[in-house]
């Protein structure tokens, strides 16, 4: 005999699985069900949510967007002239955004190191012309914000297809669109913050900091703590995961190592503690993409060196055992010394004073026999100058 009883949902994630299908269905089957029609909504009625762990545009744009001093159309603007001087900067100038298409005919192409907004940009291009070329397949997932007759809607899913949009109607030529976006409505009540970090970890990968941002959202979720419904949210909300754990909501734990894209308890630690990074350090590493097993040794420093250190990464490009290396000694060397210095420290600080290029050379030589590498060697010295520097400041 058949069970038609229906099937109780108690979990997050077992809640929206239903609605999950169309996220990975074939297009051609998304319309079967009635409760994930297609509505064609204006793209001036679709906001953005300043909560979404995927930061797309830069942080200052995301800043002001946020506080409501620009429009879409205007953050875009902004963008691209920023993108414009950045590129003019690394002799690589671009007169029009269509520019910025890759060349298949250009080999040399390949090679060329872009910053991340330049990156960021060409992405967005690419995702316009698919968009103009061949439809959008994948609808948005928008909460119905509407209060009274004014219509809002924030978008839990698909804030890149979103700015693509905008970009394609405001900014690429050939487009013949109405200014509606396909968007699948979700009422207020069935906001989940789950299903939008199974749509982040499911599509392209999210950054370490983005994936301590979803950390921290789903874990202050299950303690009933939501960001604000207006305006940017800051690192302060973020801040507040460290202080909550799951020890007490243990039957949310699946659910949010599944919503994290099926990760290790211990990971999804990891990616929380990246919340203690300064805020400078948290804005750096978002923007350049860098991962987290280089950021947890960023993690052992004093605050105030998070950034120098994130910064010493970027230029360098150091892997994971010189950014360790780095931050040991950094935290060897942090402490001022309560003792008299040694006899070889004495004839060390001499040497100095005394101004000798050939004793500087001498040391340069002993420090590339210990360790061959220049690079590193460099490193080195503009931590023992920093530290150094830190040190006369705090007399």
């Amino acid at each position: 005999m058949t069970n038609n009883k229906r099937k109780i949902y108690t979990s997050p994630l077992d809640s929206i699985g239903l609605d999950m299908d169309f996220l990975t269905a074939d297009p051609a089957e998304r319309f079967d069900d009635d409760s994930l029609k297609i509505h064609y909504l204006s793209a001036q009625l679709i906001r953005p949510d300043a909560a979404q762990p995927r930061r797309v545009l830069p942080e200052r744009i995301y800043w002001e967007f946020h506080g409501e001093r620009l429009t879409p159309a205007q953050a875009l603007r902004e963008f691209i002239q920023d993108v414009q001087i950045i590129a003019r900067q690394k002799g690589r100038p671009f007169n029009t955004i269509m520019d910025l298409l890759p060349n298949p005919d250009n080999e040399e192409e390949e090679t060329v190191n872009f910053t991340p907004e330049e990156t960021l940009l060409r992405d967005l291009i690419n995702l316009a012309v698919t968009i103009r070329d061949d439809g959008q397949v994948n609808p948005l997932t928008v909460v119905n914000c509407s209060q009274g007759v004014t219509q809002l809607f924030r978008i839990e899913t698909g804030e890149r297809r979103y700015w693509a949009t905008w970009l394609l109607m405001d900014f690429l030529p050939g487009y013949q669109g109405d200014g509606t976006i396909p968007c699948i409505i979700v009422p207020a009540k069935r906001a989940s913050v789950f299903r939008q970090a199974k749509e982040n970890t499911s599509r392209t990968e999210l950054n370490a900091i983005a994936m301590a941002r979803q950390a921290a959202l789903l874990i202050l979720a299950v303690h009933g703590i939501h960001p604000p419904d207006n305006g940017p949210i800051n690192n302060d909300f973020y801040h507040q995961a460290p202080d909550h754990d799951l020890r007490g909501k243990r039957e949310f734990t699946a659910d949010i190592l599944a919503a994290m894209g099926g990760i290790s308890r211990t990971r999804l630690s990891r990616f929380k503690a990246l919340i203690g990074l300064s805020d400078e350090a948290i804005e750096l590493a978002d923007r350049h993409a860098i991962e987290e097993g280089k950021l947890r040794h960023v993690l052992q420093l004093d605050p105030i060196h998070h950034v120098e250190v994130v910064r010493q990464i970027v230029d360098f490009n150091l892997n994971v055992r010189q950014v360790s290396e780095l931050c040991s000694d950094s935290e060897d060397k942090s402490e001022p010394p309560t003792y008299t210095p040694p006899r070889h420290a004495m004839k060390f600080a001499k040497s100095i004073l005394q101004n000798d290029p050939a004793n500087f050379r001498e040391y340069v030589d002993a420090l590339l026999l210990e360790e061959t590498d220049p690079q590193v060697v460099k490193l080195r010295l503009q931590n023992f100058v920093r530290l150094t520097e830190d040190y006369l400041d705090s007399l």
